[in-house]
């Protein structure tokens, strides 16, 4: 009845290797009491593990987080570094904000004027050109303001409103609401009134709120992508990705919090993130991240040529 000889148990997770030689039922017992002592043991070694494991905080947009890049991304970084990364999905201004009051490690977000405010107060450093996709502006597939297949995303917005279309705003001072704002200021309109609704939170809300209320909102393309299927709102003007307006254009980038500013960051692995996600490995998991066919991102870290403006202010001058 008790024939096991020369039973092996193999704990790899600490290189432990327990050898049972069971002939009898008493020899066999006290085997697998030591079994469940080292189990009971290994377990309690690898919870201190894990609560010791170090960690990243990113404050990034919640464009990167509800088109499920991230999902694809950051595990990839987390294995490779043994790192567990936390993710602070807001807009762009208040991911800023985030880092400006030491809350985060790195950041990666969507507005250049923003990143080179950031960068010029010494709050971040070592900025680099991540990728990008575009923005497209939204609404209902009967139109009433009649703004489809305008080339203009500036003429688009005036024709929204002059003769009484409604716009939902995410007026959350995210890289999309700076956007935003800034082409009704091309077109000499205050936004306000009745129609124009601002909401104070996400893309994807915005997109929602657009949706039950037949209205008009501009969304980055990612994000609308992600959730077309289970909405009724159609691109009528399109970004420069299929040939659009380039004033809609959408860079990405990614900054290390600046260690001199908040000793506390995490520096070292904030330059190992922005190192990975402009990678080749990265940009190629950037490259190939789509969503129902079609890819939300474009890398852009990689170039052949010198392009030393990533790194410093826009209007930077020696």
């Amino acid at each position: 009845m008790w024939s096991i000889r020369n039973t092996y148990l193999n704990l790899h997770s600490k290189g432990v290797i327990l050898i049972l030689n069971a002939q009898n039922p008493k020899n066999l017992l006290v085997s697998l009491i030591v079994i469940v002592f080292t189990l009971v043991l290994l377990s309690g070694l690898s919870g201190n593990v894990a609560a010791n494991q170090e960690e990243l905080v990113l404050a990034t947009t919640t464009s990167t987080y509800d088109s499920g890049l991230l999902g694809e991304l950051n595990p990839v970084f987390e294995e490779r570094f043994n790192v567990k990364i936390k993710t602070i999905a807001v807009g762009t201004g208040a991911a800023i904000k985030h880092a400006e009051n030491g809350d985060a490690d790195v950041i990666m977000v969507h507005a250049r004027s923003a990143e080179d405010e950031f960068m010029k107060e010494g709050w971040g450093v070592n900025r680099r050109n991540l990728m990008y996709n575009d923005f497209v502006i939204v609404g209902p597939g009967e139109d009433p303001a009649g703004i489809s297949d305008m080339s203009k995303a500036t003429a688009a917005f005036k024709q929204v409103a002059d003769p009484g279309g409604s716009f939902v705003s995410r007026g959350d001072d995210s890289g999309t609401n700076k956007k935003e704002l800034s082409l009704w200021d091309a077109v000499g309109v205050e936004p306000g009134g009745k129609r124009y609704l601002e909401i104070g939170k996400g893309m994807g809300d915005a997109l929602v709120q657009a949706d039950r209320m037949g209205a008009y909102t501009m969304s980055d393309r990612g994000t609308y992508l992600t959730m077309k299927d289970n909405l009724d709102l159609e691109i009528l003007v399109q970004g420069p990705v299929n040939g659009g307006d380039p004033v809609l254009m959408n860079p990405y980038g990614a900054i290390a919090v600046n260690p001199a500013k908040h000793p506390s960051v995490n520096y070292s692995m904030a330059m190992a993130y922005i190192g990975f996600v402009t990678s080749p490995r990265g940009q190629e998991i950037i490259g190939n991240y789509m969503v129902k066919g079609e890819h939300l991102f474009f890398p852009n870290a990689l170039c052949e040529k010198p392009n030393f403006s990533q790194y410093v202010p826009e209007d930077f001058r020696e």
